[in-house]
């Protein structure tokens, strides 16, 4: 958001003829990592940390989130600026490229963000809805997705306009903000979707004002090496056969399904009768029992319960149902949610993680539980 009112920043002044040729000046955005004195050490979205040298007279402006021009921005001091607040700086580098003297700031507050965060957070989730894409018909602009509903899954008609907001994650970043703009030509058949927007009356249509889209990949299999140094994993793939290689970010949720839970669900998938499996202490793995296909909403209300589990928590031989994201060329992939303790569940079925597909949307999505303003 910074970025879209560089644009609004007063040109350099040219140099005076009597001076030397003056530096090329440069932009930067980034996250305040510290303050000492007039400097600021500023973590740029890309690339390491730069020094940022604020002297007296350098204007600094404050913006809200979401504001695209300084037609409203106020003026504030050197001293309202604090550590986690977004800033972009225009200034003069240094010969190193180490430090920057700047001749403006625009600054984002944290706390705007945060309360902004919060509210998209909300909107999501009061107007918000997702699923697997079934179809896309470029011509209508149509999206029709398969939601989870009681009893199986129920068909929505998501009509996008010139005016929808459409973006697309990133292959190798389970992070909303790295999302991508996009269009409707990228969506396809087997990309979750989540949209936000209005919903019919009786919920069979949507008009969204905004969609996010991507390729997940689902991974089951078992735990053949574990690199805590590296925050990755090894697991063998039992549907390609082949290792594949995991990393553990700290946006990944893992979880590790209680013995009892993973044989009621294991039950259910058998065809065992629900209040068979309902005999789990707190009744968890009746409520999990339901998460058959077409019931993976059950299963992610049973997820959310579990405390977080780490990567210290697996150990080599471990079963584990992964949901990940599309990875890149180079190989490897981000782990969205990991849940582990599932041995019942594949034994009794092999294509327990197709079967029992997790939400990619717990991790900053449906409705940002993960902390970012994520759907």
């Amino acid at each position: 958001m910074l970025r879209s009112v560089a644009c609004a920043e007063a040109a350099p002044q040219p140099p005076n003829p009597q001076q030397a040729p003056a530096q090329t000046a440069k932009q930067v955005l980034g996250a305040i990592q510290a303050i000492q004195g007039s400097t600021i050490t500023l973590k740029p979205d890309t690339g390491p940390a730069v020094n940022v040298v604020v002297q007296g007279a350098v204007r600094i402006l404050r913006v809200a989130p979401g504001q695209t021009d300084l037609k409203n921005a106020a003026a504030i001091q050197f001293a309202d600026l604090q550590v986690g607040d977004r800033i972009l700086v225009r200034g003069i580098p240094s010969a190193d490229g180490q430090s920057l003297t700047a001749s403006s700031v625009i600054a984002m507050k944290r706390s705007d963000v945060e309360a902004k965060q919060q509210q998209e957070r909300e909107d999501w989730q009061k107007r918000g809805t997702g699923g697997l894409v079934s179809a896309v018909d470029p011509a209508s602009g149509t999206i029709t997705i398969s939601v989870p509903a009681p009893g199986g899954t129920r068909t929505v008609a998501v009509h996008t306009t010139k005016d929808t907001i459409i973006r697309r994650y990133a292959p190798d970043s389970v992070q909303f903000d790295d999302a991508k703009p996009s269009s409707l030509s990228e969506v396809k058949q087997g990309d979750q979707l989540r949209a936000r927007g209005a919903r019919s009356a009786d919920g069979s249509e949507f008009a969204p004002e905004e969609i996010v889209s991507g390729a997940f990949r689902n991974i089951s299999g078992t735990v053949s090496n574990l690199d805590a140094a590296a925050n990755t994993l090894t697991v063998a793939d039992l549907a390609t056969k082949k290792p594949v290689v995991v990393k553990i970010s700290a946006q990944s949720q893992v979880l590790k399904l209680p013995p009892q839970i993973a044989q009621g669900l294991a039950f259910q998938m058998k065809g065992g009768a629900r209040g068979a499996a309902s005999g789990a202490p707190g009744g968890a793995a009746g409520e999990g029992g339901n998460a058959r296909p077409g019931r993976a909403a059950d299963l992610q209300q049973v997820l959310n319960r579990l405390p977080k589990a780490s990567l210290a928590d697996l150990q080599k031989g471990d079963a584990v149902m992964i949901v990940s994201t599309e990875g890149t060329a180079s190989g490897g992939v981000t782990a969205i949610t990991l849940l582990a303790g599932v041995e019942p569940i594949l034994q009794a079925s092999p294509g327990g993680a197709q079967a029992m597909t997790l939400s990619p949307w717990n991790i900053g999505g449906a409705g940002g539980e993960a902390g970012d303003a994520s759907p």
